[in-house]
């Protein structure tokens, strides 16, 4: 049986409880100036499209940019990258309150200022959110994800209807200047804060090798996909309701600004609820059965807002909104985490994003779109229906994994083995055969725990994977594969996790014989390869 964590649980650790709190800060002036944003356009603007684009510009920068924010983020100290995104984010805020108040502000100058603000989200969101794992352990870290997604939505909750009534009494220019001076609590605690990161005895890899490495561990990940996917059509259909609410309370409720931060707060309160529940509903439901509601009430959320003309089902069909809003978001995130070993959690959480938020960002665009030739219920409605269709999505291969314990830390058991040859860290490729020796009567079971390893062993790095038998003797099989360089092996070899070698163990146990299995290593040169050493040893073959 699970042990029951508390909610409050990562609140016993000081260095999430110092940000988490600063964090609030931060929060609430993004929000204020998100209401400011929107509604400056409405005012600025006739178009539906420009109003909705302000969420895609948003959301874009998140989309672009993420995968290179999670490489930076697993190669780079977290605490740096924070406090320069935070930065930047400042330095942007603050240039956005100064065109305001000099009355210089037009629709595309104002998307610019906030696809700049998203290009410092994008930046900070992989490494703040793989952080909360530097901050708590792995058994508090459901709890701590909910926790933030609750901070945000507590600011949510009021922080829209103050920033409504702070750009009602002193304009846009008002709520941009609260937003760049929110940034500063931030910015201290992430100065004061001392992260240490594991000494490395190996040079940080490229970006380019980095993204290379998440695209891959996620691509030979299959539960990972799966979440992708379904927060990428989560992203595309709910965010209907928040690009296009503006226009709602505009002109189905026929309200303004301040009615606008009311109906957010409506959306955040609910928001608050869902981070309040979702332990207990992971601990009583499913991770399917949790994305169906969630879904699912989205779109009666998106459905009754289409056909409310009343302010108080509006807010109510919001409160709904929030809590699936929370359930869905805080449970990809899990997932994620839960899934992925540390040395490459950044970009693991930075495709999450790009997936999630690019689908927002598309679904910005569409919606607004629809909205501009046909109006902002139709586009709802449309919406409503496809909700109801990414919450089918899972009744046949695309269903949710659960949440399970796999203990992802590094094994840590390997060593750098000696070498006849002097090996730069560049020299390659590198091969590398394993011999086992396998009776008949264990062939299933040992072809089963090869298929394991080659995505193993190619989600790690590996390249070019072959399982061959030998003629002669069938009871002699070999692994073989290819790293392009030496120090990519030994990053391979220290990629493994506690997890993955179970299934060394159980190809181990399999292989019959008085010694564990051979391993050759050797490094491919053609014949025209100038040898450097002494003659005959450029091909030695490097074995243990």
């Amino acid at each position: 049986m699970t042990e029951k964590i508390s909610p409050l649980a990562p609140f016993r650790h000081e260095t999430f409880r110092a940000i988490w709190t600063a964090n609030l800060a931060s929060n609430f002036g993004s929000l204020i100036q998100g209401v400011g944003a929107a509604w400056m356009m409405t005012t600025i603007s006739d178009s539906a499209d420009m109003v909705a684009l302000v969420q895609a510009s948003a959301a874009l920068p998140i989309m672009l940019f993420s995968i290179a924010a999670g490489a930076i983020a697993d190669n780079f100290n977290r605490r740096d990258v924070m406090l320069t995104a935070q930065s930047l984010m400042f330095i942007v805020s603050i240039g956005l309150a100064v065109t305001t108040y000099l009355g210089v502000i037009t629709p595309w100058l104002l998307l610019t200022f906030t696809f700049l603000i998203g290009c410092g989200t994008a930046l900070n969101n992989p490494s703040w959110q793989a952080a909360v794992g530097d901050m708590v352990p792995r058994d508090d870290l459901p709890a701590a994800v909910a926790l933030n997604s609750m901070g945000f939505n507590l600011t949510r909750s009021v922080g829209p209807a103050i920033g409504g009534a702070i750009v009602a009494a002193g304009g846009a220019a008002a709520a941009f200047t609260v937003n760049a001076m929110s940034y500063l609590a931030l910015i201290v605690v992430l100065w004061r804060w001392d992260l240490k990161r594991p000494a490395s005895t190996l040079p940080r890899e490229t970006i380019g090798s980095a993204i290379g490495a998440g695209l891959r561990y996620v691509a030979m990940s299959p539960n990972i996909e799966k979440v992708l996917l379904r927060a990428c059509v989560f992203g595309f259909t709910v965010i209907s309701v928040v690009a296009l609410l503006p226009l709602v309370a505009r002109d189905i409720v026929r309200g303004g600004p301040l009615l606008y931060g009311i109906f957010l707060g409506a959306f955040g309160v609910g928001a608050v609820g869902g981070a309040l529940i979702a332990e207990w509903l992971r601990q009583t439901l499913s991770a399917e059965i949790r994305i169906r509601l969630a879904f699912t009430g989205f779109a009666v959320c998106a459905f009754t807002i289409a056909l409310s003309t009343e302010a108080w089902l509006t807010g109510a069909a919001l409160l709904i909104g929030g809590m699936s809003w929370v359930t869905a978001f805080s449970l990809f995130n899990v997932a994620v985490q839960l899934s992925t070993p540390r040395w490459v959690v950044g970009r693991a959480l930075s495709l999450y994003q790009t997936a999630s938020f690019g689908g927002m960002a598309l679904g910005s665009w569409i919606w607004g779109t629809v909205a501009q030739q046909s109006g902002p219920a139709t586009a709802l409605i449309i919406a409503s229906a496809l909700m109801l269709v990414g919450a089918a999505l899972g009744l046949k291969r695309l269903g949710l994994p659960e949440q399970t314990a796999l203990n992802l830390d590094p094994l840590n058991s390997w060593k750098e083995p000696h070498l006849a040859l002097d090996l730069l860290p560049r020299s390659g490729p590198i091969v590398i055969i394993i011999e086992y020796v396998i009776k008949d009567e264990n062939l299933p079971a040992f072809l089963s725990a090869m298929a394991e390893r080659r995505r193993i062993r190619r989600r790690d790095g590996a390249r070019y994977w072959t399982l061959t038998r030998s003629l002669e003797k069938p009871d002699i099989w070999w692994e073989s594969y290819q790293t392009p360089t030496w120090i990519d092996y030994i990053r391979h070899n220290q990629r493994i996790t506690k997890a993955d070698a179970a299934v060394g163990e159980r190809l181990r146990a399999l292989h019959d014989g008085p010694e564990r299995p051979k391993v050759h290593r050797m490094i491919e040169r053609s014949p025209e390869w100038p040898p450097r050493t002494a003659p005959g040893k450029e091909m030695i073959d490097l074995h243990q």
